[in-house]
């Protein structure tokens, strides 16, 4: 973990900050039905069936609308571009879910919460990876299509912006 990570980790350590960050760079209209005030960590960090330990950096969760369904925040500091972050965040997002089931948070007849992956990047050169997971698959049999894993991450790609 580099210092820029531990900075962000403790940044991001207060629900104020998560707030902010959404409501600054998440333009949908979702975010204002979240109820920030039920905003809390979860675990974060995750051990695969192959017992290599996985660090999501840090994981939120808050209630949405009028109902229970909870949106699961991961944020994923980067300070050099990783062409394959969308396999990346699709692995963690996998135990992500493997740790809710196990636990027995989600019962038979439960769904998967939605997941809002997000990779705050500071690196000096712009990130240039791929942003959806579909964009880093072959192209096979078209049939095959209907078979492809989806998953979009939100880029927050600091050198982006100006002062």
């Amino acid at each position: 973990m580099s210092k820029h990570d531990k900075s962000y980790k403790k940044l991001f350590s207060h629900p104020k900050m998560v707030e902010d960050l959404l409501r600054g760079f998440v333009h949908e209209d979702w975010i204002e039905e979240l109820e920030f005030s039920t905003l809390e960590t979860v675990k974060d960090s995750f051990v695969s069936d192959n017992l290599k330990e996985r660090h999501d950096d840090i994981i939120w969760r808050a209630r949405w609308g009028s109902d229970w369904l909870y949106i699961y925040i991961l944020l994923e500091f980067q300070s050099t571009i990783d062409q394959f972050m969308a396999v990346r965040l699709m692995v963690y997002i996998g135990l992500l879910y493997q740790y809710l089931i196990k636990i027995e948070k989600l019962k038979k007849d439960d769904r998967l919460p939605p997941v809002l992956p997000i990779v705050i990047y500071n690196g000096t050169e712009r990130w240039d990876a791929a942003k959806e997971l579909n964009k880093l698959i072959a192209d096979g049999p078209k049939a095959l299509s209907k078979y492809r894993p989806r998953l979009r991450y939100l880029l927050i790609d600091e050198g982006s912006f100006g002062e």
